[in-house]
């Protein structure tokens, strides 16, 4: 048996496992859809945060997920393909977006001496400000949070089963 028949079957849900968890299939069914459905209508919320806190600073030139990216890079220097490998960014997309936020004077790119294909990206003045308005909104929404012990553990929660799934489609997507 190949190490991928190994993962595939470890990855597939068992009937009999379920019931164990005092769930049934259909109900396991109905809460991964309701969250995969979730994820995304939560991600486009998020984006909207984002656009609107862009919209009080006054900033119409750069989209949500360009901000993001800022906040990504944040206080590094970081290579392009950090972006791409470490922080998950599709390849079309940080160029794209690495151009716009250059030629609008949030990103400033280097090219390195030893290999002038290699570009290094930091923020600059006007990117670092974004950022910090960005993270004050983030530290804002957190406040929400305190003195709620309870909503506090359920986000933990939340995120621990987030990175289970993440683990799951990340073994799906390399082993099949």
């Amino acid at each position: 048996m190949t190490v991928q028949t190994l993962r595939r079957s470890a990855l597939k849900i068992d009937s009999a496992d379920i019931a164990l968890d005092g769930g049934s299939v259909e109900d396991v069914r109905a809460s991964y859809m309701e969250l995969t459905a979730m994820l995304d209508r939560l991600h486009r919320r998020y984006l909207d945060v984002v656009r609107v806190e862009l919209e009080s600073m006054g900033i119409n030139n750069i989209n949500p997920s360009q901000a993001l990216m800022l906040v990504g890079i944040g206080d590094e220097d970081i290579p392009v393909r950090d972006l791409i490998h470490r922080k998950g960014y599709q390849a079309s997309t940080v160029s794209y977006n690495v151009k716009k936020l250059s030629e609008y004077g949030y990103l400033e790119q280097e090219r390195a001496a030893h290999d002038r294909r290699s570009v290094r990206l930091r923020l600059s003045p006007k990117g670092r400000d974004v950022v910090a308005r960005l993270r004050d909104l983030e530290q804002r929404h957190m406040e929400f949070t305190n003195g709620r012990a309870d909503l506090a553990k359920e986000m933990e929660a939340a995120t621990a089963t987030l990175r289970q799934l993440d683990q799951i489609w990340a073994e799906y997507i390399t082993f099949g």
